[in-house]
């Protein structure tokens, strides 16, 4: 059990903000942290990772990593953290990089053969794909046979078919070595998949929490399809008026009434939804 209650000013964009989070995790938990940029994600993360100190009590298996008194150094809190940038020593090979953590040969061997990496574990980082950089910084993480594994976006630069890929790594390996997990993102179908408890912040408060379904799931009333996007332009075309939104990766779309045309601003973030469900679903080529 891990028992958080942290408080830290931070100083962003839009100016000064007070993290100020109260949260209990379970041993063995996949849990997803979301939120718009800037709402403290991060911050959490390091401040539990020993990287940043906040005010405040974290506790974890009755082990206090903090209090008012005590403060436990980083490489004493036996956690994995995996950056969105790989952070690999490009002068050591890929196995070396492991090595470097811990000397458990048996242990690199068995993690690089998990994530397919065996055939390279001679190879230098900079001759590596970002992918397979990835997975040298997930395996390096995991050298320690972590309590908590904590990563911050970390297939945030990765195209869709490696994403997936890794995401069943991930899964993996956190119920092979009973990990506790916390993983930052924005990406709903990497929360879906992974978690099983989703916390969203907003201004440094936790705002929602629960299971991915009751978190991502956004239909009002009797809605069955509810998007979200960012309203880009509308259009005239004769008589009627069309709304264009962005909508993940892809552009919509949409008819609206002259008077929604009206109070609409553009920029804006915008719900799109529908009542009907007569959904038609094929493959995409």
């Amino acid at each position: 059990m891990i028992k958080i209650d942290i408080k830290k000013q931070l100083h962003g964009s839009i100016g000064t903000m007070n993290l100020d989070v109260k949260l209990d995790i379970k041993a063995k938990e996949f849990l997803a942290l979301t939120g718009a940029s800037g709402s403290g994600k991060t911050t959490l993360l390091r401040s539990l990772a020993g990287l940043e100190k906040a005010d405040g009590t974290i506790i974890v298996d009755n082990e206090i990593w903090q209090d008012k008194k005590n403060f436990l150094p980083v490489q004493k809190r036996k956690i994995g953290f995996v950056f969105q940038d790989y952070a690999l020593f490009d002068n050591m090979t890929v196995k070396e990089n492991l090595l470097y953590v811990k000397k458990d040969k048996e242990l690199a061997n068995h993690l690089l053969g998990i994530t397919e990496l065996g055939s390279l574990k001679d190879r230098l980082p900079n001759s590596l794909s970002g992918g397979q950089k990835q997975r040298v910084s997930l395996c390096r993480a995991m050298m320690n046979r972590p309590k908590l594994l904590l990563m911050d976006e970390p297939l945030s630069a990765l195209d869709s078919t490696m994403r997936i890929k890794l995401q069943n790594e991930i899964l993996q390996l956190h119920e092979e070595f009973k990990t506790t997990t916390i993983l930052v993102s924005h990406e709903p179908s990497e929360i879906y998949k992974l978690s099983n408890r989703v916390v969203v912040l907003k201004d440094g408060q936790i705002i929602d929490d629960g299971d991915a379904k009751k978190v991502l799931l956004k239909t009002n009333g009797s809605a069955k399809f509810s998007f979200e996007g960012k309203l880009l332009d509308i259009v005239q075309m004769d008589i009627i008026f069309v709304a264009i939104i962005a909508i993940g990766q892809q552009l919509v779309e949409v008819t609206i009434t002259s008077n929604e045309a009206k109070n609409l601003i553009i920029g804006e973030k915008v719900i799109v939804s529908t009542k009907a469900f007569a959904p038609t679903i094929t493959q995409r080529l």
